[in-house]
């Protein structure tokens, strides 16, 4: 279905992945922003702030998404990029994961980075509440008291959610509905006169 998206819920626990001494920690967080991104990277550079690599890949965004990968000094495309690939593999978005690397006195090589990388990011994913959430639509209302059952009961019958509401000498709800519905109750709302409904902008 094209209005349902996958991210998840809250932040992984961190998970470990070793090879030839190197330690890759891994986390997984959920993201709304650009702002939610660099707090949560904060966080781990002072947690970690002996570790060689912060590495990581993140994607936002539903209808268009927007993803961006950093390598932080490891060969080009052996740390962002594996990473990025479980976030592609696993289809979710609103997400940020990070493996953090502390080198253990091997090379391990590209291959071997690429291995490591894409592992670290798969344990952290999996260490996460993967859930699927709809993409939503979101309409205002503003109509008489009068028309106050029939709206309620419209939304109960659309399965709409109720976002917020002011009554006053005029109602003005707003609701939310999944995007597939949007021609539907927008259909059903504008045969009502005199009620206002107006989608908004996301």
């Amino acid at each position: 279905m094209d209005d349902v998206y996958r991210t998840i819920l809250k932040p992984s626990e961190e998970t470990l992945f070793k090879d030839r001494n190197s330690k890759f920690f891994g986390y997984a967080f959920p993201v709304l922003n650009e702002d939610d991104i660099k707090e949560s990277l904060e966080l781990l550079k002072k947690q970690h702030h002996s570790a060689g690599h912060l590495c990581y890949a993140w994607q936002l965004g539903t209808d268009v998404t927007q993803f961006r990968v950093n390598d932080d000094g490891e060969p080009s495309n052996s740390a962002g990029m594996p990473i990025y690939g479980q976030i592609q593999s696993y289809e979710l978005t609103n997400i940020l994961v990070v493996s953090v690397r502390y080198f253990g006195g091997t090379k391990l090589g590209v291959g071997g980075l690429i291995n490591a990388y894409r592992s670290s990011a798969r344990l952290a994913i999996e260490a996460s509440k993967v859930v699927e959430k709809t993409i939503d639509t979101y309409f205002d209302l503003k109509f008489g008291y009068d028309q106050m059952s029939k709206v309620m009961r419209i939304i109960k019958e659309t399965k709409a959610t109720l976002v917020s509401q002011k009554l006053e000498a005029t109602c003005e709800m707003r609701i939310s509905i999944r995007k597939s519905e949007t021609v539907h109750i927008s259909e059903i709302f504008s045969a009502i006169y005199p009620l206002e409904i107006h989608q908004l902008e996301v």
